[in-house]
């Protein structure tokens, strides 16, 4: 008899789903693995968006084809300006027809610090076309924030398909986003240290290796498809020497000033948005007329300006002229962001730093005669500086400078002067650009750190369900025949509905009445329940978190504490004790730590 082995059955797309989510999780290459996919995806991302960007360009204002659009004069005013406001004309009414009944897409920065790195992946998409969009028809903003949305945000997708855990959806949106910028200015190390500054705000050994592969394989995907799409060009820079520092270190602090007037200026223009009658759909469109008429005079104003930093890095030109486009600039980018438009200020703030660095040399030049032909390093310095204002990342932004130089002792001065307007920010103003947008959205976010797992962790995910309670009207005696001494720990009184009216201690139910005398305290207490209530008005609500019902504790002084579903009602849930609370925060912060270090 002849048996014929029937071929094994291919395997199906979930059990490769599977195998590949068991390889990631079981071993640190396998999230090495992931990560340089997601840098080849990044790098991906940022050409197509580059293309698509500039090719709008050449549509939209007429202009040859590789040509940038910021340095292009003789541009017609019609086109000027109705490219701008067109173009906020379709990014208005997208907003308005995705997002007028849904709260606003989540970016990077607030995906990693509240929701365990979890994006939509059609928000994302959404944004990065606004984005396209936005820059592509004159507004001006930059395309890093459009880069980092599309990346992460297809990064978060895969992490959701195969299941991964938070820590690790964590990190791969941040090699995503630190992939995308390391493609976009063809800098690997400046790529990683912004994932490690900017998207997951902490740095680890764990981390380094899934980090630096996925902003290699960015960089070198972005290469190999499009070399010099994104170039700065960097002229000489001259000797650094000891006498520039201070002068650095006062350029450092003057950039931080700026950065706090664009900041400022940027939440104005969307306030005074807000208090007008122009619908949401048209503010755009409005803030498109503003960048269109500056950029009839000023063509650097327009989109995020990879011509004009060019062209003010080695050219020389008066001090008048670069007051002019410094405030123009700023003036478009405010209302760019403030109206409406899509798109962020990594690269505005960029240029907007050139020309601050060289209005500052220009100004203190003739006192100085050293300092003629170190143009191009304080504009350098004045470049990374004000970045770090509005963008932060101090190591990113030294990095940059390092890796558009080569020059060591620069970067020494870009720290020194990154580290000047990182106090001089904080100290005065205490955000970056996308933390400042998200304390004006009530939301307490000062950066990517991982705080959702203690929003998560509310009074209702720890409370116990089992409430030992009593109506506050029963009789004492009542009481203590259904709790006689040692039954319970606490006691909850409730009112009609279930409503909360205190807690009681069990003890209380058999001290005597000093009221009564002898002969009554051996009878039962005529009294109720109601004239033994405590902490009335403590109560924990079922989505505070566990921080807050820490603090609750501490201030109620009682070792349990109910849940009401809200104040209103105050309606019984469940009943948490303190001493459970601080065992399951104490849980998580060690849980989270060794997260952090890879055990």
């Amino acid at each position: 008899m002849i048996t014929v082995k029937a071929p094994a059955p291919d395997a199906s797309p979930a059990d490769t789903q599977q195998g590949l989510r068991a390889f990631i999780r079981s071993s640190e290459i396998g999230i090495v693995v992931l990560a340089s996919a997601i840098g080849v995806l990044a790098g991906i991302v940022v050409v197509a968006m580059s293309v698509a960007t500039q090719f709008m360009h050449e549509l939209v204002f007429g202009i040859d084809s590789g040509q940038r659009l910021s340095v292009v004069t003789g541009i017609p005013p019609l086109r000027a300006i109705a490219g701008p406001v067109l173009g906020g004309l379709a990014v208005g009414f997208v907003s308005w027809f995705f997002f007028r009944r849904r709260s606003q897409p989540v970016d990077p920065i607030e995906a990693n610090a509240l929701h365990g790195g979890r994006m939509s992946m059609r928000d994302s998409i959404i944004v990065a076309l606004q984005t396209i969009g936005s820059s592509g028809s004159g507004a001006s903003v930059g395309l890093e924030a459009g880069y980092t949305q599309a990346a992460s945000g297809l990064a978060s997708h895969i992490g959701r398909r195969l299941r991964l855990r938070r820590a690790d959806m964590r990190l791969i949106v941040g090699c995503a986003a630190g992939g995308a910028i390391g493609a976009a200015f063809d800098a690997p190390l400046t790529g990683a240290f912004y994932a490690f500054e900017l998207i997951l705000g902490s740095y680890s050994i764990a981390v380094f290796v899934p980090v630096m592969a996925a902003t290699f394989m960015a960089t070198v995907t972005h290469d190999l498809l499009a070399p010099a799409l994104l170039s700065v060009e960097v002229p000489a820079i001259g000797t650094i020497t000891i006498s520039d520092l201070p002068l650095v270190v006062l350029l450092g602090s003057a950039c931080g000033l700026v950065g706090i007037v664009v900041m400022r200026a940027a939440a104005f223009v969307e306030a005074g948005f807000r208090r007008s009658r122009i619908p949401a759909y048209l503010r755009p469109a409005f803030g498109g007329l503003v960048v269109g008429g500056l950029a009839i005079w000023i063509p650097s104003v327009f989109s995020a300006g990879h011509g004009a930093i060019n062209l003010y890095l080695g050219m020389d030109t008066s001090l008048g002229l670069l007051a002019v486009v410094l405030v123009a600039k700023a003036l478009a980018s405010s209302v760019s962001i403030g109206s409406g438009f899509r798109g962020g200020l990594f690269f505005a703030s960029l240029l907007l730093g050139v020309l601050t660095g060289r209005l500052f040399i220009g100004l203190l030049t003739p006192f100085f005669p050293n300092l003629v032909g170190h143009e191009t390093l304080f504009a350098l310095v004045g470049m990374s500086s004000l970045a770090v204002s509005i963008v932060g990342g101090p190591m990113t932004m030294a990095l940059l400078a390092l890796e558009m130089t080569g020059n060591l002792k620069l970067t020494l001065a870009v720290m020194g002067a990154a580290g000047a307007a990182s106090l001089v920010t904080r100290r005065l103003f205490g955000f970056s650009f996308a933390t400042w947008r998200f304390h004006l959205r009530g939301e307490s976010i000062r950066g990517a750190y991982d705080v959702g797992w203690i929003r998560d962790l509310t009074a209702g995910s720890m409370m116990r369900l089992e409430v030992p309670k009593i109506e506050a009207d029963a009789p004492i005696a009542e009481a203590r025949l259904k709790y006689p001494p040692g039954s319970t720990n606490y006691l909850v009184a409730v009112g009609p509905n279930e409503a909360y009216a205190g807690m009681v201690p069990p003890g209380a139910l058999y001290e005597p009445d000093p009221g009564l005398d002898e002969q009554a305290v051996a009878e039962p207490a005529p009294r109720t329940v109601r004239h033994l209530l405590r902490n009335a008005d403590k109560m924990l609500l079922s989505n505070m978190s566990v921080r807050d019902t820490l603090k609750l504790f501490d201030e109620a002084e009682s070792e349990a504490l109910p849940v009401v579903a809200d104040r209103e009602s105050r309606r019984l849930v469940g009943i948490l004790s303190e001493a459970h609370a601080i065992k399951r925060y104490s849980e998580e912060v060690s849980r989270r730590n060794r997260e952090l270090t890879g055990e």
